[in-house]
């Protein structure tokens, strides 16, 4: 069984200044990987099915895959030194998201369902890296040990159950700080429990009216968090399309903009968990 845990950091100045640098760098080595992939896109494709018979043919390019594309980094670190500060693993998983991304547009996700062509990213939307491994006991109280980073502290609300083992840490950057998401894993735990097993069972119906409706009869409503925040985002939206682009101002609106937006969702998120938790103690 995994999960996910979500911590929020309470990191130094200079531990921020590290988190957008870092984000800087494999955003910038994000693009040039995604443009080196549509630059083989573009001319290996033929918009027509026939051509005459004296053509020129361009000299055809290997489709750079995650392995050839990884395979750069060393070089990488060789023509630009201040790479070489970001932790190996980090690197890799960049390449490994921009292979992601390729492969969705091309062929589409385990389900056959394609992707809209990848993106270039911009400073506000690449927000987050991740430690693919880490040291075999990483927390000690509540300090986060993370490879070639340092040691970062966070508000550890929520202790790690005993006998799982952290995989993964991804580093976020959200409206109202920043997050560390922690991949647990302990193969002990079955995916599904058995019906068997279950003592007392109960169905819900998700719907329009109510959130949810449980076999007994019970309903639980919909809390309308977003209906009842729609007047102050709106009143904020206002500032931001009014204030001048490039403007403190405007950035100030922003910021505000996205802290509402996060504690929407963010309370939305409770809901969903309380819920959930008040039906496993049923």
């Amino acid at each position: 069984m995994r999960y996910a845990y979500q911590y929020r950091l309470r990191l130094a100045k200079s531990q921020i200044a590290k988190v957008e640098k870092w984000l800087d760098m494999l955003r910038h080595q994000y693009n040039y990987l995604l443009a080196d992939r549509f630059n083989w896109f573009e001319q290996n494709r033929c918009p027509i099915n026939s051509c005459p018979l004296v053509c020129h043919l361009p000299d055809l390019r290997n489709n750079p895959d995650y392995f050839s594309q990884k395979k750069t980094l060393p070089q990488l670190k060789k023509d630009r030194p201040w790479y070489s500060y970001i932790h190996a693993h980090v690197l890799q998983d960049c390449v490994k998201r921009v292979d992601l991304a390729f492969k969705r547009f091309l062929k589409g996700d385990s389900n056959g369902k394609k992707s809209g062509r990848p993106r270039f990213k911009s400073k506000n939307r690449y927000k987050s890296f991740t430690f693919p491994s880490l040291s075999k006991n990483p927390i000690n109280g509540n300090i986060l040990t993370l490879p070639k980073f340092g040691k970062v502290k966070m508000i550890y609300h929520r202790p790690i159950p005993e006998g799982f083992k952290i995989k993964t840490a991804t580093i976020t950057r959200k409206a109202d700080g920043y997050y560390v998401t922690l991949s647990i894993q302990d193969d002990s735990v079955p995916e599904v429990i058995p019906v068997d097993s279950v003592e007392n069972p109960i169905g819900i119906d998700m719907g329009l009216k109510s959130f949810l409706v449980k076999s007994d009869g019970s309903e639980v409503p919909i809390p309308q968090y977003y209906r009842k925040a729609q007047k102050r985002l709106k009143k904020i939206q206002k500032v931001v399309s009014r204030s001048k682009k490039g403007s403190n101002n405007r950035k100030k609106a922003v910021s505000k903009l996205g802290k509402a937006h996060q504690r929407v969702a963010d309370t939305r998120k409770d809901v969903h968990f309380k819920t959930a938790k008040g039906l496993l103690n049923m």
